[in-house]
């Protein structure tokens, strides 16, 4: 089977490693998961950070259609949320294209949908409403193309702090891995079930409150707010410069640890 991951940081796994040691990511870690059962998958991840959807289609959809995949996940459009002029119609039209195409060369498809970022990033929470748009758009799309869909937002523990990193948009390594189980499970990989979307034990602390919570909240803005916006102002993207992690077809090995 041929496997090929199409998308913007998250796909790419940042939040799951680093630059200096590698990026794994739920990519992989799905990659890993579909060879338990496919002796002899290959995988290719197109993704790059930073990349607006249509972005992802002009650069990856003709290189992922001459892959020739069996599967190709295609997750993009919370950095066009993160844009003054967001536009959900204009977001979904650009992942119906990729949907169309990548399953009119024989790919089975999937997607999923996004949860609710305003409960990680409390000053996120204008774009809710944009969130509610584009998730509703991407099902419709999903359903005209055949297309499998993740519904993370759905389930409470996707916005559980632990699975996510420290600048609150990109998945920890924990969240990563919930993400390729919950792709296993929605492609019905065998082995797979619902298990990713249960509750993790309670923490060993309670949330920051009064002004330890504003504290978090600033520090929170100066490592993380103030960069992306200062990238903002200047034109600049967190992906300038980069190309895919894994361009070519390569051989997956076993699952490894978490």
């Amino acid at each position: 089977m041929r496997y090929v991951a199409l998308g913007d940081s998250q796909t790419e796994g940042v939040g799951d490693g680093d630059d200096a040691t590698g990026l794994r990511g739920w990519a992989d870690r799905l990659a890993e998961l579909a060879a338990g059962s496919n002796p002899g998958l290959r995988y290719a991840n197109l993704a790059v950070r930073g990349r607006l959807a249509g972005q992802v289609r002009a650069e990856q959809l003709g290189p992922a259609l001459a892959l020739a995949p069996d599967l190709a996940t295609v997750v993009a459009g919370v950095n066009d949320l993160l844009r003054p002029r967001f536009d959900a119609d204009e977001v979904a039209g650009h992942l119906a294209a990729m949907f169309a195409a990548l399953g009119a060369g024989g790919a089975r498809v999937a997607t999923l949908t996004f949860p609710d970022l305003t409960r990680l990033i409390p000053a996120a929470r204008p774009v809710a409403p944009r969130i509610t748009a584009l998730n509703a758009r991407i099902r419709e799309a999903a359903r005209a193309h055949g297309v499998t869909v993740l519904e993370t937002a759905a389930h409470p523990v996707v916005t559980d702090p632990r699975l996510w990193s420290h600048d609150r948009l990109h998945a920890s390594s924990l969240g990563h891995a919930r993400i390729a189980a919950a792709f296993a499970d929605a492609l019905g990989l065998p082995g797979s079930d619902a298990g990713w979307s249960r509750p993790l034990p309670p923490p060993a602390t309670g949330p920051a409150t009064g002004l330890r919570a504003v504290g978090t909240e600033l520090a929170w803005a100066a490592a993380f707010l103030g960069p992306w916006l200062g990238r903002r102002l200047r034109g600049r993207s967190s992906g300038d410069g980069r190309t895919a992690k894994r361009p070519e077809l390569l051989p997956v090995t076993a699952p490894r640890t978490p």
